[in-house]
């Protein structure tokens, strides 16, 4: 990988984050490690800080302490080399209103050397019908797929997605997580956050728990259920969030 070494497998590393705004501390001082391959989720309550912990993450933040490694690269000095190598799923009013679905594709495509075939991928999301159809006529659950979607165009080896099926029926969820399941058999790295605690029992091989921006608990999420004494990953969440006793 140009620009850097991947140690021990480790694809996306972070160190001591921290972010504070005036006296508020929004990240505090914390540290992870996503294997190659793997499907990692990060949880918390609205307002935990999670947006923010992705934002210095991604480099479109800034933060005060700690650092961050993507592809063995540090994203302070080697910024555009990893943006090459990423996905990010934009929100669904990322989109222009006036540009049709494939349109939307050929500009993000050109935006890289190397991209997917995207016409034939979008069918396997379902919008293979859509390409002539304005963006703005999607459904709400189209549109968060195309969100997705968007977010592979680049062929990336590390992908983040925020609250990737908000908005989808059960059987769209469940195809988002078969397709996302195969493209990690193909080596893609995944890093989420999600609300559904069946989704990420259904796609996480890891997940990190925070609240008020610091680090709850992490582990697999069997083992965070069987550390809660809990039946279920939704209990154990509540729980650790302080809203289960």
């Amino acid at each position: 990988m140009k620009g850097g070494n991947i140690v021990d497998n480790i694809i996306l590393s972070v160190n001591g984050l921290t972010k504070n705004y005036k006296t508020l501390c929004a990240v505090k001082n914390l540290t992870l490690s996503v294997e190659r391959g793997k499907i990692f989720g990060l949880l918390g309550p609205n307002g935990a800080g999670k947006s923010t912990f992705i934002e210095c993450i991604l480099g479109t933040k800034k933060y005060n302490k700690g650092s961050v490694e993507i592809l063995g690269m540090n994203m302070e000095g080697s910024k555009k080399e990893i943006c090459k190598e990423i996905g990010v799923q934009f929100q669904v009013d990322f989109f222009p209103d006036r540009i049709k679905v494939g349109e939307m594709c050929e500009m993000m495509a050109s935006l890289y050397k190397d991209t997917v075939n995207w016409k034939t991928l979008i069918g396997k999301f379902g919008l293979g019908d859509k390409i002539k159809q304005d963006v703005s006529k999607l459904s709400g659950g189209e549109r968060q797929k195309l969100s997705v979607f968007i977010a592979l165009i680049n062929q990336p080896k590390l992908v983040f997605l925020d609250e990737l099926t908000t908005g989808l029926d059960p059987r769209a969820r469940r195809d988002v997580w078969k397709l996302l399941k195969s493209l990690q058999k193909e080596g893609l790295t995944i890093f989420l956050t999600s609300h559904y605690m069946d989704e990420v029992e259904a796609l996480c091989d890891e997940v990190l728990i925070i609240n008020n921006g610091q680090s709850v608990i992490a582990g697999t999420p069997d083992g965070i259920v069987e550390k809660s004494g809990m039946t279920n990953l939704e209990e154990a969440y509540l729980y650790y969030i302080g809203e289960e006793k």
